[in-house]
């Protein structure tokens, strides 16, 4: 017999898992979370997601779907009468899926790097991610979120930036994001983390802190 609601299986610190939780929050969707020892994966875990044994992974009516952009637009068409995540506009969804594909394929890849790299490697891999996000911010021009007015689609995939960046330029000593450099950016920092859906699901900073520092600590050693 299939199993019947909605389940998660995350792990806590991820930022590609909380986008799930964004979204289902967002709709108003009650929800199970499997918080996963990736070191450890659970057999239930394995089984959903067979071929990439990846968080996160949903799990509706016993049915599951992998891949975090996937499963945020399916929660968007799965339950059409809440909160509007995608754009109504085909226009607007194609443009909102092209900035979050880039998000993924080009800032993410960019901003990453400034966690472990030191000296003029570090300064590089810094300006490469600011060259990205000052691309990324073209799509917030005139807007207070990048779904205009509320947050929509590419606000849930990129909004892990405004919590997590600020924690990697902590731990690494660099400057990513300044007022001076991605002015617009920051600003939605700030209005997007001050979200209520937002804020009940962020992890402990603190707990973010200690172990990367510690990491950062032997990657320098």
């Amino acid at each position: 017999m299939a199993e019947k609601g909605v389940k998660v299986f995350g792990m806590w610190a991820s930022p590609m898992a909380i986008r799930v939780e964004w979204a289902l929050r967002l709709k108003g969707v009650g929800y199970e979370y499997v918080d996963e020892d990736l070191a450890s994966k659970s057999d239930a875990l394995l089984r959903h997601n067979p071929v990439t044994k990846k968080v996160p992974v949903l799990v509706h009516d016993g049915k599951p779907i992998a891949e975090s952009t996937i499963i945020v637009e399916f929660i968007d068409e799965a339950w059409k009468d809440g909160y509007p995540i995608m754009p109504a506009d085909p226009y607007d969804r194609a443009q909102a899926r092209f900035w979050a594909r880039f998000a993924d394929d080009k800032c993410n890849a960019a901003i990453f790097p400034v966690f472990t790299a030191t000296g003029e490697a570090q300064r590089e891999v810094v300006r490469e991610a600011q060259r990205c996000l000052k691309t990324l911010e073209k799509a917030l021009e005139g807007k207070k979120f990048f779904g205009g007015d509320a947050v929509g689609y590419l606000d849930v995939v990129v909004g892990w930036y405004a919590y997590w960046l600020p924690i990697i330029e902590e731990v690494s000593g660099a400057d990513v994001v300044t007022d001076e450099g991605l002015p617009l950016m920051k600003a939605w920092f700030g209005r997007f983390l001050a979200v209520d859906v937002v804020k009940e699901t962020l992890p402990p900073r603190d707990k973010l802190l200690a172990p990367n520092k510690a990491r950062r600590e032997q990657l320098s050693a």
